[in-house]
């Protein structure tokens, strides 16, 4: 008798069509994910395109956030291996219906809806309250350096940026040849063979690219000048319009520090507000890391100013002058940008991740006892000390979106979150917060730091209740991260920018909130 094998017939046709229902097990994550969505409000993506039909067909809404979806639940983050996944991989032929949008497909989707992505968090964070996985009465809140799609080498400073740009003005003179002669024509005139002059010329360049600007926008009040929406600069220009709160500055007690740290402060803010995408060409980013250096510089000469004029009329408590006692230590702003700026995405700072420094972000999430993620955000800077309130009233906004009544009555960080402004805020709220003074590296409490509020938390946290409470926090947050990170293998950000950032890590997130509820599903109908 003959050996007994299964048949395989590899140029065997289908003699009718396949049904997709029959390549995937009814519980597998694709269908979860398609049913999903489909229950999810994608409005905003619809509105995007016209509604008379005209044009290209393009890839069904429900299919590309369903493929998007899937790809960052199972650790593909990339447009390229999503397409790569859409050729081979079965559960992804069946999301998209045996169709394989390109990495360019996908990619131009992400960007085009970027905003519309983000929200998507709170859709999922919704659907997992219906679940009752969300219990938000006590939150931890923490942040995790990540690498941004950039690195060190990159970042450069006003005189490398003008020296660069003088190189790309002299290779593209026309004019070249009959100006110079026999001269070889990359000689340097005299002005410009010195870093200072360099700065000086950088600096009127950049002001004579503003005013054409406001010239062209003046010329061009339809929007018709060609110029895309993501280069148009915002009606109030960046690094004006600057307004301190004296009373809040001065209760940090940070001296000049704080005036500087505020005005800082506020054109990140406006950064945020108004987002620029990086350029693709080097010379378009080059442009922009010098105007952004411009700003950082105009900054700091405003929170100068404003400490001047404050100082110039402030007493101290006996009612005396400040400008008539002891004078505070010389200081005159630079007469041109000193710091850097990275050129493949200006928005990633230099940061201390674990054991290393990176050039990322700083990626926030609050997070609640079943780690389901309340609220996730990107912040640009290193340290968490400004982030708690931010984060805190990011989270009772998702709540608010995903329908979700309840409130945090109790918000758990580390020494890093201590803001004492933040604090007595979060409590005027109805937030108790837990945030111990000190690290628990440091030995002995930090100078000056005894009495008041530090001597009340430290009793707080070492009664058996707060020190039960704060506890939790390691085991709820850092999992999350650690999940993220070790597991998912999500170590860098992929796009450049941080409103791009944001989407990325909200979908990363979002996710993550998606497929506990997915095992949370499977296991109660298994039960």
């Amino acid at each position: 008798m003959p050996q007994n094998f299964l048949e395989c017939d590899r140029e065997q046709v289908f003699l009718m069509p396949p049904s997709l229902r029959d390549w995937l097990p009814v519980d597998h994550l694709a269908w979860f994910v398609i049913e999903t969505v489909a229950q999810m409000d994608l409005g905003a993506f619809y509105e995007a395109y016209r509604p008379d039909g005209h044009g290209r067909a393009a890839y069904e809404p429900t299919v590309m956030v369903s493929l998007l979806t899937y790809a960052y639940s199972t650790g593909v983050y990339s447009s390229r291996g999503i397409e790569r996944h859409c050729r081979q991989d079965v559960a992804y032929r069946v999301i998209t219906a045996n169709r394989v949008p390109d990495h360019a497909t996908v990619a131009r989707f992400v960007r085009r809806h970027e905003v519309a992505l983000a929200g998507l968090f709170s859709e999922v964070l919704e659907l997992c309250d219906r679940a009752g996985l969300v219990e938000c009465g006590v939150v931890a809140l923490d942040g995790t350096k990540l690498r941004g799609n950039a690195t060190r080498e990159t970042s450069v400073d006003f005189g490398q940026i003008a020296q660069e740009l003088i190189g790309v003005a002299i290779a593209t003179d026309e004019a070249e040849d009959s100006e110079h002669g026999d001269a070889r024509g990359d000689e340097l005139p005299e002005e410009l063979q010195t870093d200072q002059g360099r700065r000086a010329w950088l600096a009127r360049e950049l002001a004579a690219r503003r005013q054409a600007k406001r010239e062209d926008k003046g010329n061009d009040e339809d929007g018709d000048g060609g110029e895309s929406a993501a280069d148009n600069e915002p009606e109030q220009e960046r690094g004006s319009g600057y307004e301190f709160d004296a009373e809040q500055i001065v209760a940090r007690v940070q001296g000049r520090d704080g005036w500087l740290l505020d005005a800082k402060r506020q054109l990140d803010r406006d950064r945020w507000q108004a987002p620029r995408m990086v350029k693709r060409g080097r010379e378009g980013r080059l442009w922009d890391a010098a105007e952004r250096l411009e700003q950082d510089l105009a900054a700091l000469r405003a929170g100068n100013e404003a400490y001047q004029r404050w100082r110039a009329t402030a007493t101290d408590r006996l009612g005396r002058s400040l400008s008539a006692s002891r004078r505070p230590k010389p200081y005159t702003p630079p007469a041109s940008p000193q710091t850097t700026v990275n050129l493949s995405d200006p928005d990633t700072h230099l940061m201390k991740g674990h054991k290393v420094f990176v050039q990322g972000y700083n990626a926030q999430a609050v997070v609640d006892p079943n780690q389901i993620v309340i609220a996730a955000e990107v912040s640009t800077e290193p340290v968490d000390f400004s982030a708690l309130e931010p984060l805190m009233t990011a989270a009772r906004r998702e709540l608010e979106h995903a329908n979700i009544p309840s409130r945090p009555r109790i918000a758990i960080a580390d020494a890093g979150f201590w803001n004492e402004q933040q604090l007595d805020k979060l409590a005027a709220d109805g937030i108790a917060v837990l945030v111990p003074p000190e690290s628990g590296k440091r030995k002995g409490q930090r100078p000056g730091w005894s009495g008041g509020r530090y001597e009340w938390m430290r009793r707080l946290l070492a009664s058996d209740h707060g020190h039960e409470l704060y506890r939790q926090r390691r085991q709820v947050i850092e999992p999350v991260f650690g999940h993220t990170k070790h597991n998912r293998k999500f170590t860098q950000f992929h796009r450049r920018g941080r409103g791009a950032v944001r989407t990325e890590w909200r979908l990363l997130m979002m996710t993550h909130n998606l497929t506990k509820l997915y095992r949370h599903q499977i296991a109660t109908a298994s039960a």
